[in-house]
């Protein structure tokens, strides 16, 4: 993206893509299910009919998408969640996470339920290492040169979906909307981060407002593949 593109971009109204993930005092998601969950959450909102020609959020998904790509991830726990859920939204499950992502608001003026939930305390864990990339799952490669709370890397596995879901030719697109959108977060070597960041797939760019300097590449996407391409 040129200079002069950004530009025009940031002279739109700003939007965000509101993200709440629920974590209970006794139970919180595994980290690596959180992130896969909130980047699968940001691909059902994209492709939801509600956001699609006439629907509901069409209008907000389109202002949003003119502007920045922002995402914000929130926690919930106990009544909080559940009053989350009674605005209009989705929710989309993992193993064991949730997360319920809404349709964009304006960057100032958040509904006053969601902007009563906190950004921080999203840390999480795994208790054990990820295993294997399932067959046909599309990779979210992070950068293993970054240290990102879990809400900070939820926000950048959605930007990374969702340049994914842009880049990908139609017929494949339905494929893995068919399918359900497999995908899996994966934190890559050095060198393989070296290499994918000059692949020519999808790479996220961070803007730098929290947690990390501007321009840093904090997720490259890598396309479905199937064993025997792996």
């Amino acid at each position: 993206m040129s200079s002069n593109e950004t530009d025009l971009r940031d002279e739109k109204p700003q939007f965000v893509l509101p993200l709440v993930v629920r974590i209970e005092r006794d139970a919180p998601p595994s980290r690596t299910d959180a992130l896969e969950t909130s980047a699968r959450a940001v691909l059902e909102i994209l492709t939801d009919d509600r956001s699609l020609d006439e629907g509901e959020w069409a209008q907000a998904m389109t202002d949003w998408q003119d502007a920045r790509i922002r995402k914000v991830v929130r926690r919930a726990r106990g009544a909080e969640w559940r009053r989350a859920g009674d605005l209009p939204g989705i929710t989309v499950t993992g193993t064991e996470a949730e997360v319920r992502v809404f349709p964009p608001v304006p960057l100032d003026g958040w509904p006053k339920l969601l902007a009563k939930l906190q950004v921080s305390g999203t840390d999480l864990d795994d208790p054990a290492e990820p295993g294997p990339v399932p067959d046909g799952a599309a990779v979210l490669w992070l950068n293993p040169g970054l240290d990102m709370s879990a809400g900070k890397t939820m926000a950048q596995t959605g930007h990374g979906a969702q340049l994914l879901w842009w880049a990908m030719p139609d017929a494949d697109r339905k494929a893995w909307q068919e399918a359900g959108f497999p995908l899996a977060v994966r934190t890559a070597t050095p060198e393989r981060w070296a290499a994918l960041t000059v692949s020519g797939l999808p790479v996220v760019r961070d803007a730098g407002f929290t947690e990390i300097v501007p321009g840093s590449c904090t997720v490259v996407s890598e396309f479905p593949r199937t064993a025997c391409e792996a």
